[in-house]
């Protein structure tokens, strides 16, 4: 990619951050844009989300997908582009998959035995 378009991608992906977070509800979940592609036209957009919390991410991706058209005129009125990209929503699993790592380590942590504390006068090695 150009770095023209890692700039476009760039800034697409906090406009269109921003506009999900103010236009938008998603009770209980986080929903954060996690990438955006463009292709080198800047036809079409790919938009990779990530979703944390109690609605399925397959509720929040047909949300965003059946109202790409606001998000695109919202993007378009904040970032003069020659052309706005056709943008389509997927789901970037990393943000759950990080959550899940961090409690399955919590709960290693919890049921691991714990070692006997040194007693005084004894050097570690």
């Amino acid at each position: 990619m150009s770095r023209r378009t890692d700039k476009v991608n760039e800034l697409l992906r906090r406009e269109i951050g921003t506009t999900i977070q103010r236009d938008f509800e998603f009770p209980g979940t986080i929903v954060t844009v996690i990438e955006v592609e463009v292709t080198d036209d800047l036809k079409e957009g790919k938009v990779w989300v990530g979703v944390v919390g109690k609605m399925t991410p397959a509720q929040v991706l047909e949300k965003l997908n059946s109202r790409h058209g606001l998000i695109q005129s919202a993007v378009a009125k904040r970032v003069v582009l020659r052309n706005t990209p056709r943008l389509t929503f997927r789901l970037d699993n990393s943000a759950q998959r990080g959550v899940d790592l961090v409690n399955l380590l919590e709960d290693i942590d919890k049921n691991l035995p714990k070692a006997p504390a040194a007693e005084p006068g004894e050097e570690e090695e």
